[in-house]
Order: structure tokens, then sequence, then C-alpha cells
């Protein structure tokens, strides 16, 4: 995969302009420029299930934001 300068900043106000969530806004929260990809605040929420760590204890559930390509969003 090609890296590509990205010429947005942690915190930028962005939108989404494809896919499942076209049309959302939101703020950057982090930015992965080996994969090409940010994460939004609130967009794109994923769940994900945890083990126990110990025997008295329970697994959780928690949501996460996943990331998304840097070419389907743009800078408000």
């Amino acid at each position: 995969m090609k890296k590509h300068k990205i010429k947005i900043k942690k915190g930028n106000q962005v939108k989404i302009i494809t896919g499942k969530h076209k049309g959302q806004t939101g703020i950057i929260k982090n930015i992965i420029t080996a994969k090409n990809k940010v994460v939004i605040e609130n967009i794109n929420i994923q769940t994900k299930h945890t083990k126990a760590k110990e025997s008295g204890e329970k697994g959780t559930i928690i949501q996460i934001e996943g990331p998304i390509d840097y070419s389907n969003i743009k800078v408000i």
C-alpha cells in the first residue's frame, strides 16, 4: 500500500463523503499514516468482546471507533 501525505490534523472537523456513514460529521481523534486511515469520534462504532483475565471476573463488551479510509472524508 502506498502512503500518501495526509493533509489533516488531529482535532479537525471532517465530513464523511462515502460509505455507510455518508453525510455524518465528526472530529478526528487519531491518524494512522501507515494505513492511510483516520479514527473519527462517534463514527464507525464497532463492538469488541474481551475475555475475563482472572477466574472471578466476567468478560465485557466495549464499543470502540473503527478507522475510516482517508479518501472517504473531507475537511469542513
